[in-house]
């Protein structure tokens, strides 16, 4: 009995070591990239390896950091237009939209998220992607720690530089490249609501032959922005130099 007792004890032991290990390794994780950028992502792995399969001419991924000073003002304002107009305002997570999601989503049809900015880039940057409710489970934990760690205007940072926006392309530096052949900094208001339009499905959507359906939503994107006020509406996570 007593071995039973002890052999028991040791069990909840590694237990709870494998979980304060796994904290504090997910913590060590979430500080790394708040300063540095992510080299790449599983998501961009898993689609580098489709592009290998299939044989495609270019499979390589495009893909370059740039840190926000180096971005037009117009594409965070655009996502936060397109994607989620109360990021600045909530912790992570959008309690009435995931809600209305699950609505809409009871009535069958196409499944449709209510995922924020920053649950997507807690998904892209550290998960695989998949509906199980242990992987939504692990990207509220990871939401939660990128909301306390990083911040509003780094989350901001890294979706617009790992958000696929093309076949292959991730990011608004990669993007505004192949698309405008221009940087990301010179992109304008169409543009960028362009970029944001192609979001929801960067395979099936194209920035660079945008279909009637793309430009009609290009459209209701800017008309957004600018009844959000323009940038001064995203102010807070501008850096100083873009805030005039």
């Amino acid at each position: 009995m007593a071995k039973k007792r002890l052999g028991l004890r040791q069990v909840k032991l590694l237990f709870v070591k494998l979980v304060l290990s796994l904290f504090l390794i997910s913590v060590v994780w979430v500080l790394l990239y708040r300063w540095v950028a992510p080299p790449a992502t599983l998501h961009m792995l898993q689609r580098r390896a489709e592009a290998g399969a299939a044989e495609k001419e270019e499979p390589g991924i495009k893909y370059k950091f740039v840190p926000l000073e180096e971005m037009s003002p117009q594409l965070p304002l655009a996502v936060v237009a397109s994607e989620d107009q109360l990021f600045l305002q909530h912790h992570g997570f959008d309690f009435d939209a995931i809600w209305d999601a699950f609505q809409r989503n009871q009535k069958g049809g196409n499944i449709r998220g209510g995922s924020t900015i920053s649950q997507q880039v807690a998904k892209n940057v550290f998960l695989w992607h998949g509906r199980s409710y242990f992987r939504k489970a692990v990207e509220a934990y990871f939401t939660m720690l990128i909301e306390v760690l990083w911040g509003k205007e780094r989350i901001m940072e890294v979706y617009l530089n790992i958000a696929e926006m093309g076949d292959g392309v991730f990011g608004v530096e990669a993007a505004a490249q192949k698309y405008f052949d221009k940087p990301a900094s010179d992109v304008g208001r169409q543009q960028a609501a362009l970029l944001a339009a192609v979001l929801p499905n960067p395979i099936k959507y194209s920035a660079k032959n945008p279909s009637g359906y793309v430009r009609t939503r290009r459209g209701r994107i800017a008309r957004a922005m600018g009844r959000l006020g323009g940038t001064t509406y995203i102010k807070e996570i501008l850096p100083e130099t873009d805030e005039k």
